[in-house]
């Protein structure tokens, strides 16, 4: 089958995956030159700083193979940063977004090009089933179930940012000065009209996860903090509540006092549990506002998303986006 002259680029983050990097190369190249020989193709690995092989499997891959290319960050950049970074650096007509540990199979590219061939500019990879624990799911669902009712943008749930995406919505993304960029809330808040390829997720291929609960808590936070601004009105909505509810209890004990002098006694007891409920909610509030200021400091010191210590196999005049 002859091109068609368009190419598609395959963006994928890694961070220690020494033992994945290989087999994912082969296997997007064998989807390509067998179910989609019409396209050209290239891989680009965007690596953060990973402490093992990878980065020396890479170089060997990008020297036997000029389609795939690399970039290694000077150090690790979070994973909200780098994987956006990864995308921006691509100019295909489409850009697929993967994971190395094959968790998003890697066998949906057909799918994407397919819906993408029909219209769509933005095809997005949802997980119908997921190897997670009970725990972590339940969390997950409980934070999508969050996020619907206190933003304005429907947040996109069971999605971990694998899909398909036209180079319109990449030029758009790389216009987006955010130096902590939320992807998913991007595609809600500013994508096109999307369509969906149901998958069931899998366990690791090999290695081990790069997430804790740190991270996603990061994660978490990163999307309430940038699309909601609900926490901070309960904050004070909840301030106003609890200093009108504390003047009333305060006056209806001094009402009692006043009429029951002799025998009224209000004890310590009610005093000691208001201090520390009203103070509970005093620390949580400010602790969530913390985040939010958190937040915009992140943005207004405007860093650059990663710091690139070295490309393979990009042309001279491909321009950096930072």
């Amino acid at each position: 089958m002859t091109k068609n002259g368009k190419i598609i680029s395959v963006v994928i983050p890694t961070y220690n995956e020494e033992e994945n990097v290989v087999p994912m190369t082969q296997t997007v190249r064998d989807i390509f030159e067998k179910q989609l020989p019409e396209y050209d193709f290239e891989i680009i690995y965007i690596d953060n700083h990973s402490r093992d092989g990878t980065r020396k499997l890479l170089r060997k891959l990008c020297a036997e193979d000029r389609r795939v290319k690399a970039i290694f960050n000077a150090k690790n950049f979070g994973q909200l940063r780098s994987p956006v970074h990864g995308l921006r650096q691509a100019y295909g007509d489409a850009v697929i977004r993967l994971n190395a540990d094959f968790q998003d199979p890697p066998e949906l590219i057909p799918q994407f090009v397919r819906e993408w061939e029909k219209g769509s500019r933005i095809v997005i990879g949802i997980k119908n089933k997921s190897e997670d624990s009970r725990i972590m799911g339940f969390l997950r669902r409980k934070y999508y179930a969050l996020l619907r009712k206190i933003t304005d943008i429907g947040h996109i749930e069971n999605f971990t940012g694998v899909g398909l995406y036209d180079k319109a919505f990449v030029d758009v993304v790389r216009g987006i000065h955010d130096p902590m960029p939320y992807l998913r809330g991007m595609i809600a808040e500013l994508g096109y009209d999307y369509a969906t390829v149901l998958y069931d997720r899998p366990k690791r291929r090999a290695g081990k996860s790069k997430n804790n609960f740190y991270s996603l808590y990061d994660v978490a936070m990163t999307g309430i903090t940038a699309y909601s601004k609900v926490p901070l009105r309960v904050a004070t909505f909840g301030g106003f509540i609890l200093g009108a509810l504390s003047f009333l209890i305060a006056l209806i004990y001094f009402v009692l006092k006043l009429v029951h002098w002799d025998w009224f006694r209000s004890g310590i007891t009610p005093l000691v549990i208001g201090v520390f409920f009203i103070g509970g909610v005093q620390l949580f509030f400010t602790g969530l506002m913390g985040e939010y200021i958190l937040a915009i400091n992140q943005r207004v010191l405007d860093r650059p998303l990663v710091v690139e210590e070295e490309r393979i196999n990009f042309d001279d005049n491909t321009p950096v986006i930072d």
